[in-house]
């Protein structure tokens, strides 16, 4: 029978629970016990209890009394002391003649022989010879034998590894069961990427395979285990699978759980976690580190845990140092940092560095930079690409940036393609890109759309008093949204549909935020409703703010009212300031009652 195996039977046999030392004084007697009846038995000629005895001393080390044992019982054709006495010369450093043991071992039929006998063969780079005797040990249904054989198989891009690697998952290898749930994750991941039906499925079942090395103590498989938890949204089970690969030694699930507890508000203890993951040499937890501190006014503190995630080969730490630089003032440093992360690839220190340049009066420095980072995906770069071209009149480069930006989800950029879209005279795309970023949150283009909407419907019928407030409009809707986000010409043409319903509170309030905000037009509507309602003087306020801001209507109004009030100097002032102001017809409206008031006051 195969008592030892091979040497990785002896060395990875994962863990084993400490006895009480009651029970290992027990069991202590037991094996001495057990030991003795071993020996008797040997000496008195019994084959199988030379290999066992054999087997006992070679597991606790003893060599020398092991191998005269093991000989015997081999001579005598057990092929598992054959076995293990090839496991006792490969510890003596005899590769070659374990090897033959094995060998032997292996023909009689001993699956970790065929196990051990493989992977001699692929240290020394015979791969043919190494793949025919761990199918062997595989087919014999050892499960180190399928894992070491999927292993090989693996290596080579042979498709058939797969197969292997399940069988030794099936049969209890940690391992196995762990590689076995990184294939299918990264498969999961592929389908999502190509929209196919298949990744939820895929992504279950290495989420078994997970599970069951994760149970038999494999760190890195608790590691995934909790992030496929996380993701799902189930963070108590993520949290106790991050434990105890954190505990196990695993890094990354330190850093993991850190943010756990930091995101349920706990921030003590996530930099408990934090600490340990980056004196393990975590980048990302010296990261979350140094933005903790930083977020505590301690900066100097921060940026020595920023330049440890640099130590640990993380560029987000060039970039959060550039970052903090740039918070303190300190430009040339934070430029020197921005291009360190940006020369390893980071796409967002790419885009900042640019934008550092540009601010700098360093266009063309700039220009290379944007380029960089969004050609590798950011998307904030190609926006800011839009606007340098735009800026040098190039309109239809711009235009090509700013539409890579919009199809990235970029608000501001979907705006900008709008408002182009809309001066081609193509309003179908231009509403499109419109909704896009009033959707996300544009007040611009919630006006934009809401113009766009507007200039398409009938003219609304005259409103009586006493008739029923009407549904509001798409177009209503979306000038309330830009409105209610602060766009004061929004606000203005909010305040007239409401005027236009006789609702003249609602207009009012308007009116009011758009004027408070400095729109004239709001201040000028504003001082009309108030002068119908019998304010005049308050009136008048408003259309002084409107008129001094620019607004010629507002002005002639203002002469009118001090004219009825026959104060003429001041009338033919502001007379004079609406001609100045115009529109041409307020400016000719001006002029002769400007006129008029001259000849009354020469008169």
């Amino acid at each position: 029978m195969d008592v030892m195996g091979d040497k990785a039977t002896l060395f990875e046999t994962g863990r084993f629970v400490q006895p009480s030392q009651q029970d290992e004084a027990g069991e202590v007697a037991d094996d001495a016990a057990e030991e003795v009846r071993r020996r008797l038995a040997a000496e008195a000629g019994d084959i199988e209890a030379m290999s066992v005895l054999g087997a006992m001393l070679l597991r606790r080390g003893d060599l020398d009394g092991a191998e005269p044992h093991l000989r015997a019982a081999t001579a005598a054709g057990d092929r598992a002391a054959a076995n293990n006495l090839g496991v006792l010369l490969h510890q003596r450093g005899y590769a070659d003649d374990a090897a033959g043991w094995w060998r032997i071992a292996a023909v009689a039929g001993s699956a970790a022989a065929a196990h051990a006998l493989g992977r001699h063969h692929r240290e020394r780079g015979d791969e043919p010879a190494a793949e025919y005797w761990l199918r062997q040990s595989a087919e014999q249904g050892h499960s180190l034998g399928a894992y070491a054989l999927a292993d090989l198989l693996e290596h080579r891009g042979d498709a058939g590894a797969e197969r292997w690697m399940r069988a030794a998952a099936e049969r209890g290898h940690r391992e196995a069961a762990y590689r076995l749930a990184r294939a299918l994750d990264r498969r999961a991941a592929d389908e999502e990427e190509t929209g196919a039906d298949d990744g939820a499925l895929l992504l279950g079942e290495a989420e078994q395979w997970y599970r069951q090395a994760a149970a038999r103590g494999h760190r890195r498989a608790a590691l995934h285990l909790g992030a496929i938890l996380e993701k799902r949204g189930e963070l108590k089970e993520a949290g106790r699978w991050y434990l105890t690969s954190a505990k196990d030694g695993e890094a990354r699930a330190a850093c993991a759980l850190g943010f756990l507890l930091r995101d349920a508000g706990d921030t003590e203890s996530a930099a408990v976690w934090w600490l340990r993951a980056a004196q393990d040499g975590d980048g990302n937890a010296a990261n979350a580190l140094g933005a903790l501190h930083a977020e505590r006014g301690e900066p100097q503190t921060a940026e020595r845990w920023y330049r440890a995630a640099m130590d640990a080969g993380d560029d987000n730490g060039a970039y959060n140092l550039a970052l903090l630089c740039a918070e303190q003032g300190r430009t040339a440093q934070a430029e020197q940092w921005y291009r360190r992360a940006a020369y390893a690839g980071h796409r967002e220190a790419a885009n900042a560095l640019a934008i550092l340049l540009l601010q700098g009066g360093d266009a063309a420095g700039a220009e290379p930079w944007f380029s960089k980072a969004a050609e590798a995906g950011s998307v904030d770069a190609a926006f800011n690409l839009g606007i340098l071209f735009a800026g040098r009149g190039e309109e239809s480069v711009a235009l090509r940036w700013y539409e890579r930006a919009a199809a990235a989800g970029h608000t501001e950029a979907a705006l900008q393609v709008g408002i182009a879209r809309l001066r081609d005279g193509d309003e179908p795309e231009a509403e499109r890109h419109l909704r896009c970023a009033a959707g996300g949150g544009s007040a611009e283009a919630a006006y934009r759309l809401a113009t766009v909407l507007d200039a398409r419907r009938p003219p609304a019928p005259a409103h009586e008093l006493g008739e029923s407030v009407h549904e509001k409009s798409e177009c209503e809707e979306w000038y309330e949204r830009a409105a209610g986000q602060g766009h004061r010409r929004a606000q203005v043409r909010v305040g007239m549909l409401a005027a236009a319903r006789g609702d003249v509170v609602e207009a009012a309030r308007w009116y009011r935020q758009a004027a408070e905000a400095g729109s004239r037009n709001g201040a000028f509507n504003l001082g009309l409703l108030l002068a119908r309602e019998g304010s005049e003087p308050e009136a008048a306020v408003w259309w002084t703010r409107a008129a001094d801001a620019g607004h010629g209507r507002a002005a002639l109004r203002l002469a009118l009212v001090y004219a009825r009030r026959g104060e003429l100097a001041e009338g033919q002032r502001w007379a004079d300031r609406a001609v100045s102001l115009g529109p041409r017809e307020v400016a000719e409206r001006a002029a002769r009652l400007r006129d008029a008031l001259r000849q009354e006051l020469s008169a």
